[in-house]
């Protein structure tokens, strides 16, 4: 057992369901004006006079899911739950699971405990409201639980949350956590013990290449990230991917903002709806909730 901040101590136990070689598939709901690249340049104060098109984006990957048979896991934000429930609702009764990705979309960091807790309380009640069932899963935006705010994770137990998927086990300025663990495993937190899913990381000559999906997803070859996520399958670990629901609308709204954002939300944009029938094709996905049937069990 490592321990990799105050409190939390990373276990050498897999949860319940984590031997089992299936792909997962994820959703970071959110809408387009949302993402943490855009932060200096899109203030939360004018998010409800920009032109939404989270809904119509989220509808059209149920629909995609629908047309594979396939389930997911849809981490959503607090603030679209509480304006658009009914799409809670129907991600719901269509068989996914609801789970929250916090209420505004701030990475940890930025934050203070008792914002923290204030962000991931308000936005698991809005969600369970609207979905009208209980939310055990977090995502933090920008995959921003890091080993220097791990008190998070004891806050996520406190707070009710059973699993979480944010730590990306990569080096990338921003987020990721190059030295952590690509295996589902538990972090043993003050308050209880909590499940971590690592997206998925192909490890191959002793680098680790994020074939999770995202930015990566539309920049690197299609064969790589197929070749990773089979890779990540054959070592009997889940394939965790996510997508967001703006990554397939090239018609979305474009933003004046730096060169090096520009290539990372923008580009392949028109060919993600594609690339994403095809891995859906690939193989039957599911959710983490039907991945791990005993999840239920862990204590709170």
């Amino acid at each position: 057992m490592t321990q990799t901040g105050p409190g939390v101590h990373v276990g050498s136990a897999n949860p319940p369901g984590a031997g089992q070689a299936q792909p997962v598939f994820t959703v970071d709901v959110e809408d387009w004006f949302q993402v943490s690249a855009f932060d200096a340049t899109v203030s939360r104060d004018s998010w409800n006079d920009r032109e939404s098109r989270v809904e119509r984006n989220t509808d059209r990957i149920l629909a995609l899911l629908h047309e594979s048979g396939a389930t997911g896991t849809f981490f959503t934000l607090g603030w679209v739950a509480q304006r658009f429930p009914h799409l809670i609702r129907r991600i719901s009764d269509a068989g996914h699971e609801v789970a929250s990705h916090g209420f505004w979309h701030q990475r940890i960091p930025t934050m203070t405990e008792a914002a923290f807790r204030e962000d991931v309380r308000s936005a698991k009640a809005v969600l369970e409201d609207a979905a009208g069932v209980a939310v055990s899963g977090y995502r933090a935006p920008s995959f921003s639980l890091t080993d220097d705010v791990m008190w998070a994770a004891r806050v996520l137990v406190e707070e009710g949350y059973r699993y979480d998927s944010s730590r990306f086990p990569i080096a990338r300025r921003g987020y990721g956590t190059a030295s952590g663990r690509c295996d589902p495993h538990m972090l043993d937190t003050a308050s209880g013990p909590l499940a971590e899913y690592p997206p998925a990381v192909w490890e191959v000559l002793g680098a680790r290449v994020p074939v999770a999906g995202g930015g990566w997803f539309r920049q690197l070859p299609l064969w790589v990230i197929r070749q990773g996520l089979g890779a990540v399958l054959r070592t009997g670990r889940p394939a965790v991917f996510y997508i967001h629901p703006w990554e397939i609308d090239p018609g979305q709204p474009r933003l004046a903002v730096g060169t090096i954002t520009t290539i990372r939300h923008y580009r392949g944009l028109s060919a993600a709806e594609s690339r994403l029938r095809t891995l859906l094709r690939t193989w039957r996905f599911t959710s983490f909730q039907n991945h791990s049937p005993s999840m239920s069990s862990l204590p709170v």
